[in-house]
């Protein structure tokens, strides 16, 4: 059974998530604040953080480059990130953050469940919904 934390202080995104990853076979917990990310993940750490880009106090980027800078100072073990990414835009963000995955809004439980599981495989997952196309020279 894998341990999974959602960062959301939105109701709605609490919901969806927990819908989408809520299989009966994963222990689930929601922190609503993303400073008490660190505290919950010293005291037992999960298997995967799922965190809203857009949190009051400490958002989906900041709460991955905190656990990423804790894990490096050998404060907290490794624990894979998961950012839910409003807008296309926020790529460069979640890229530079080390989060391990990203999805962009708006949210689907096929994609969601997707990454989450890429994650606790111990790979990786960047969602190319709504990325450029490409133009190549020859067109």
């Amino acid at each position: 059974m894998a341990k999974l934390v959602i960062v959301a202080d939105a109701t709605t995104v609490l919901a969806e998530v927990r819908a989408a990853v809520d299989d009966g076979e994963h222990s689930i917990v929601e922190v609503r604040s993303g400073a008490a990310v660190r505290g919950v993940v010293a005291a037992d750490p999960p298997d995967l953080v799922i965190t809203d880009c857009q949190v009051q106090n400490m958002g989906g980027i900041a709460v991955a480059l905190d656990l990423k800078l804790e894990e490096s100072g050998g404060r907290l073990p490794h624990v894979p990130v998961l950012v839910l990414l409003d807008r296309r835009a926020d790529v460069f963000l979640a890229k530079r953050s080390a989060a391990e995955g990203y999805l962009v809004k708006p949210l689907d439980p096929i994609r969601l469940r997707r990454a989450a599981q890429a994650l606790l495989d111990g790979g990786s997952f960047h969602d190319d919904s709504y990325r450029p196309l490409s133009v190549s020279a020859a067109d």
